[in-house]
């Protein structure tokens, strides 16, 4: 997997502050982004954040260019739905020699490993079988697996990244975008360190376990995390 930062909002948390100054001043947020230390940035973005008036962190963007995940992670990752995506075309992408991700579960049992690459060797013999037949990519892709990689260019919004975050980064979360989600927050937290100082699992973001049970162990001693669940 590889997750690279493409291009993000210049001073994202100077735009940020700009942004919740401007709702209470008469002074435009020009001349409110000038006038605004460090200090008093850093106050009022954990102020918004303690809130959750967070729709100011909108203004701030991330783009980023994301490879060697499979179509298993991309089905996930599209369900954000205030993100913006653009994957790579398997109608017009001809995967001569593609990839494919192997869990970690699978490769650790070596009899299952054995038949699981076979299995993905005659599927990429065969579809390249069928492209040089003539068959069109956009048909022989129907061959494909799940496990087949892909590469995606993905931007979202600071806030829409705080709330994937919460989600993705929960030990519980599928492995391979839990791991998409680690890597992001990595990336995120240099550039925004104030806005992301408590990104991550709701348990540490939020002081909520919405699995309901802190059944993944790692922050069992997390001080005053309230277990919860989203059913209800």
């Amino acid at each position: 997997m590889k997750v690279k930062l493409l291009a993000c909002t210049p001073n994202p948390e100077a735009i940020a502050v700009a942004a919740i100054r401007q709702c209470y001043s008469q002074v435009g947020a020009a001349d409110l982004k000038k006038k605004t230390d460090k200090e008093t940035w850093e106050r009022l973005i954990r102020q918004i954040m303690a809130s959750g008036h967070t729709s100011t962190l909108e203004h701030v963007s991330f783009t980023f260019a994301i490879e060697g995940v499979a179509r298993v992670t991309e089905i996930q990752l599209i369900r954000h739905r205030l993100a913006s995506f653009s994957i790579q075309s398997g109608r017009y992408v001809k995967r001569k020699e593609a990839k494919y991700t192997i869990p970690p579960k699978v490769k650790a049992n070596k009899e299952i490993y054995a038949k699981y690459k076979k299995i993905l060797e005659q599927t990429q013999d065969f579809y390249n079988e069928m492209v040089e037949a003539g068959i069109p990519a956009e048909d022989a892709r129907y061959l494909q697996p799940q496990s087949l990689q892909t590469k995606i260019v993905m931007t979202m919004n600071a806030r829409e990244l705080l709330h994937f975050l919460n989600l993705r980064c929960c030990r519980r979360a599928q492995w391979e975008i839990q791991e998409l989600a680690n890597e992001i927050l990595k990336i995120v937290k240099k550039k925004a360190p104030t806005i992301f100082e408590n990104a991550g699992p709701s348990c540490m973001s939020e002081k909520i376990c919405w699995e309901g049970n802190l059944s993944c162990g790692l922050y069992k001693n997390i001080k005053g995390v309230e277990l919860r669940s989203r059913n209800g």
